[in-house]
């Protein structure tokens, strides 16, 4: 998990210099919620709220992402991609598909399926369920 995790956080900076793991994951966060608060993207990923500040105001000073009034409750700032940041993000993306179909290519179709179903499972394990909850599916 140590080498998919480093993998990951070094393939981000090679798609894109401006863009850490860390950058990338709040960027697509934002885009799948439509836009959210800056305490909604730390408590959703469990971080702390200066660690997602200082994100937060690297994005915006690179022009990826913006805040905006909330129009339900103006006291409230919603962080949105800009254009930029949705064309960048898209961009990495792709970038990350085409690196993945790449070291995928010469997989068996079983091998395939089995991981993607174990990612699946992966993917859908509740935090801090024991293992065996998660196996039986309760």
């Amino acid at each position: 998990m140590t080498a998919f995790a480093r993998r990951a956080r070094a393939s981000a900076g090679r798609m894109h210099p401006e863009l850490s793991l860390v950058s990338y994951t709040l960027l697509g966060h934002l885009e799948e919620s439509g836009g959210c608060r800056a305490t909604d993207l730390a408590a959703h990923y469990a971080l702390d709220k200066s660690t997602v500040s200082r994100q937060v105001s690297a994005l915006e000073r690179a022009g990826l992402i913006e805040r905006r009034v909330d129009p339900e409750d103006h006291r409230v700032q919603v962080l949105q991609l800009t254009d930029a940041g949705t064309r960048i993000l898209a961009q990495v993306t792709e970038s990350r598909r085409i690196a993945f179909r790449e070291r995928l290519a010469d997989w068996p179709a079983a091998d395939l399926e089995r991981f993607a179903a174990y990612l699946v499972r992966y993917n859908t394990a509740a935090p801090g369920a024991p293992a065996a909850a998660q196996a039986s599916g309760s």
